[in-house]
């Protein structure tokens, strides 16, 4: 039964990138497949998701922060930089309405997604590097988030950055912070459940996108196709201009690879989750982080593979 069970958790995590896609067709076509997930129950389900990362933790993904400082503080500059003036510009040059621009601009101005960590090691990069900037854009997403979407979107939309930073302490700091505990009480549990984290988070996320597509399906079969090309101009902006950056301060291959996936990789789950809960008078504001969510995954395999290559090469 638990070789059955680990099976298919690795056929999940293996496979997620379609599996979304999936998700993300049957509630787009199909909305009823997915419509009797709330809304409402995004942020608690990217809360258990962030549960999931904090048992994960280790203290060595902290002591990386100091040890190589000068790698983290490049890379966390490239992505509240690069993602956030991006989304901000695309909006602009599209011409999106107000919903659907604070709906990017969220997405640019989260940190770097949890997947970033996987992808990078699948492209043979620098997986410390890339872990250190994910706990540490983590770590800064509750002032820098608000902020940055304030600086952005504070002219097109009223912004309340005291109440994300709250929100976002409570989505995503509390439940990494109480993971984190947890498997410093318990790590033989910890040990054994670690195994099926994956494959839980993955279902959870996909989840959260049938959700999300599910409740606007109808503007989005009827105008969905310009966002869907802002949301991937977005990510490609991302991984390429984080990879450009490495070069030109003369970074390592797998240095600049751990960088581009990171700032092309957004925790999309919580602008989407930041979006139900202060933009709740803007539907579609939620739906970029949903299809950044989908086609982040793809793109994300795409390039690692690219990477890997490249870095194979680079050895011979």
């Amino acid at each position: 039964m638990k070789k059955s069970v680990l099976k298919v958790c690795s056929f999940i995590s293996k496979y997620f990138a379609a599996i979304v896609v999936v998700v993300a067709a049957l509630s787009l076509f199909l909305p009823s497949t997915f419509n009797w997930i709330s809304t409402s129950w995004i942020a608690p389900m990217l809360g258990v998701v962030m549960f999931g990362m904090g048992l994960t933790l280790d203290p060595h993904d902290f002591k990386i922060v100091f040890m190589r400082p000068k790698d983290i503080i490049i890379g966390s500059l490239a992505q509240f930089i690069i993602m956030p003036l991006t989304a901000f510009l695309l909006t602009r040059l599209f011409g999106l309405s107000d919903e659907l621009a604070i709906g990017v601009i969220l997405v640019g101005c989260c940190p770097g997604g949890t997947a970033s960590n996987v992808m990078t090691y699948l492209a043979k990069g620098d997986l410390a590097l890339s872990v250190g900037m994910t706990t540490v854009s983590t770590v800064l997403a509750p002032i820098l988030t608000p902020l940055l979407t304030l600086l952005y979107a504070g002219e097109r939309v009223h912004v309340d950055a005291w109440g994300m930073f709250l929100s976002i302490i409570e989505v995503v700091i509390l439940p990494i912070f109480v993971g984190f505990v947890f498997q410093r009480r318990f790590p033989k549990f910890t040990k054994k459940a670690s195994a099926y984290l994956p494959a839980f988070s993955s279902v959870v996320i996909a989840l959260i996108v049938g959700s999300i597509v599910s409740a606007n399906a109808a503007k989005l079969l009827v105008g969905g196709a310009l966002i869907v090309a802002v949301v991937m101009l977005h990510n490609i902006c991302g991984l390429t201009m984080g990879y450009v950056v490495g070069k030109v301060l003369r970074l390592s291959h797998d240095k600049c690879s751990a960088i581009s996936i990171e700032v092309g990789m957004q925790n999309s789950g919580l602008a989407s989750s930041l979006a139900t809960v202060h933009f709740a008078m803007y539907p579609m504001s939620t739906v970029p982080g949903a299809i950044f969510s989908v086609w982040h995954n793809l793109s994300g395999a795409i390039v690692a593979k690219i990477y890997a290559k490249q870095q194979e090469r680079i050895k011979k």
